[in-house]
């Protein structure tokens, strides 16, 4: 084929705390997982070409060949999200007035983020997609303005329901706290958001799932319908979700991990008490804390993240969890 190759690439992202506060005028702590990234790859090319990831192929072996390949990637796998994201590129420019040179490309990507497990595979895929159109056409956009691109290539052109933090967290690229104020999103459009240095974080371990966790879109709606009628519990509850980000931000900085660790194991009671909980998922956390580590779910479930002290103790939520189907890996932030 030929022509200049451009690589970039965005990883995997678990919130910390203040989860799900995030879509509520919240605030949340959030961090990338260097464990699992997602890769894409535009080459110039005579035609502009979305090519389909190899374990995406639509001809399958087997009825049990199709309904397996749905368990593991979804009824959409990632060109669609590729697809909305040069969409949202190319509209994005106009807006703005640039014009892009008459250069075509094949886009190629791959991502070992396990899908569905709220490790935020879809927008690593959108992100990255996005940072290697702005180097193959020499565009420069504001970090803010490329979470929000990112969050519209999902809700906009796709209709996913998604919020601010997962994009923030990885357009930055680190850890970030983060204020979604109502007067902040209203007059500028998005957050305040403050890079923190990951050697601030104590360690960590992440466990998943190893069959994908379909989220009842039934509890998330719920819980919106009642944020949006002013229930006071689930009103009171978001505004202490939210106020434990900036804790967490302050513990960190003053190197209080023990306290870190408890707040994180409060974030998870107090999103319990006004949504749903997955059994695996909650059998994974109570598994966790019972052998004396912290945790809480990463997303919106199939995975969870904790701080655990000792090596001991790693190596039996290791088995204990692995007894249960997930898989038990150190969390690399750094």
């Amino acid at each position: 084929m030929g022509g200049r190759v451009v690589e970039c690439h965005a990883f995997a992202r678990a919130g910390l705390l203040g989860n799900p506060s995030d879509g509520y005028f919240g605030r949340t702590l959030s961090v990338v997982l260097h464990n699992f990234r997602a890769t894409v790859t535009l080459q110039e090319s005579t035609e502009l070409r979305i090519a389909p990831d190899a374990h995406e192929d639509n001809g399958f072996h087997s009825l049990r060949a199709l309904v397996a390949s749905v368990t593991r990637q979804g009824y959409y796998g990632g060109a669609r999200l590729v697809t909305a994201a040069v969409t949202t590129f190319s509209d994005h420019c106009d807006r703005q007035g640039l014009v892009l040179p008459s250069q075509n490309f094949t886009a190629r990507y791959q991502s070992s983020i396990p899908r569905q497990v709220g490790l935020a595979g879809s927008s690593a895929i959108v992100t990255a997609t996005l940072r290697a159109l702005m180097e193959f056409f020499s565009v420069e956009i504001p970090k803010e303005r490329q979470a929000n691109l990112i969050l519209s290539a999902e809700t906009e052109e796709l209709g996913i329901t998604a919020g601010l933090q997962d994009r923030v967290a990885q357009v930055y690229d680190g850890l970030v706290y983060m204020d979604f104020a109502k007067d902040l999103m209203e007059d500028c459009g998005h957050g305040a958001y403050e890079p923190l240095d990951t050697r601030l974080l104590p360690p960590m371990f992440i466990a998943h799932q190893q069959q994908p966790t379909k989220v009842s879109g039934r509890v998330l709606h719920d819980l919106r319908d009642r944020w949006e009628r002013g229930d006071a519990v689930v009103l009171e509850t978001l505004d202490r979700i939210a106020a434990l980000a900036p804790a967490g931000r302050k513990a960190l900085l003053e190197g209080r991990h023990e306290q870190f660790a408890s707040l994180m194991n409060e974030n998870f009671d107090l999103r319990r008490s006004i949504m749903r909980i997955d059994e695996r998922d909650l059998a994974m956390v109570e598994t966790a804390r019972a052998l004396g580590a912290s945790a809480k779910l990463t997303g919106s479930g199939g995975a969870i993240i904790g701080v655990v002290k000792e090596d001991r103790i790693k190596q039996r939520i290791a088995q204990r969890l692995g007894a249960l189907g997930a898989r038990v890996i150190d969390a690399e932030t750094a």
